[in-house]
């Protein structure tokens, strides 16, 4: 089976982030998806630690290490960009003034709870950051993450079993398997995004699918 790369998934995150939307990426693997913006599309990235009108990863050589996200990545910011107080960064998550936030995660349950910030195991490290910020304050929650575990179970789940972000909070999982939203009658497979059938997908996934595809 051939899954997308986290480069591919990060496009495909990007593509349905539309035109005058104020996005914050999270931390880890969400970082990626302001490498795909189109540049014509104006999409305001806003990172916690401060800044509205992040732009992508800065060339190689040409990183200021005063000018970083959320993870501590260099990053660029655009004409017009703006830095801000920490505490200013986080009435603008709890406001409600995002429109879209995108998380990574250890586990989504078929209600759209998230469980993205410890798995539990005593030796893990606790980051939940502002994640429980975002994840009740965006209007809407994408999550981005591979389908599977690295042994091979389903991060899709009936219940989550790690400590929760947010209840209720995701609105739609990007894998690298498939697109699904979360809705009122459960997990709905919108675009298999790698060469199986839709029959193998349910096979793998922990939870009950619908697979309703959009029209492109």
């Amino acid at each position: 089976m051939k899954r997308l790369t986290r480069d591919q998934i990060a496009a495909r995150v990007a593509r349905d982030i539309p035109e005058g939307a104020y996005v914050n990426l999270g931390i880890g693997l969400p970082t990626m998806v302001a490498n795909h913006l189109p540049p014509e599309r104006e999409v305001f990235l806003h990172t916690e630690n401060g800044l509205l009108g992040m732009g992508p990863a800065p060339a190689p050589g040409e990183e200021d290490e005063d000018l970083i996200n959320a993870g501590k990545q260099p990053v660029t910011i655009l004409t017009g960009g703006s830095y801000f107080h920490h505490a200013d960064s986080f009435a603008m998550m709890r406001g409600g003034h995002l429109d879209i936030c995108v998380l990574g995660a250890f586990q989504v349950s078929a209600g759209g709870d998230l469980a993205n910030w410890h798995t539990g195991a005593p030796d893990a490290i606790p980051a939940v950051g502002g994640a429980m910020d975002l994840a009740i304050g965006a209007k809407q929650v994408f999550i981005m993450m591979e389908h599977q575990t690295k042994s091979g179970e389903s991060k899709l789940v009936e219940r989550c079993t790690y400590p929760l972000t947010a209840v209720g909070c995701v609105n739609r999982i990007y894998t690298d398997l498939a697109v699904i939203d979360v809705t009122p009658q459960g997990l709905v497979v919108t675009d298999i995004l790698a060469d199986l059938p839709f029959d193998e997908l349910q096979r793998i996934t922990g939870v009950p699918l619908a697979y309703r595809p959009e029209s492109n």
